[in-house]
């Protein structure tokens, strides 16, 4: 029983720790686009293939 008091405070630092990291990635952009990179591999960039 005594485990509880360790183990709930940590669960909950860690679930804020969790939260903070998710809320800094939503700030910095990390999910604005996400199938521009999918889409890429789809143009077809003969360019690059012709160049020597």
């Amino acid at each position: 029983m005594e485990i509880l008091f360790l183990l709930i405070p940590i669960s909950l630092l860690l679930i804020g720790l969790i939260v903070l990291a998710f809320l800094w990635a939503i700030k910095s952009g990390q999910f604005d686009d996400l199938e521009g990179p999918a889409h890429i591999i789809l143009m077809d960039d003969d360019d690059l293939h012709t160049k020597k």
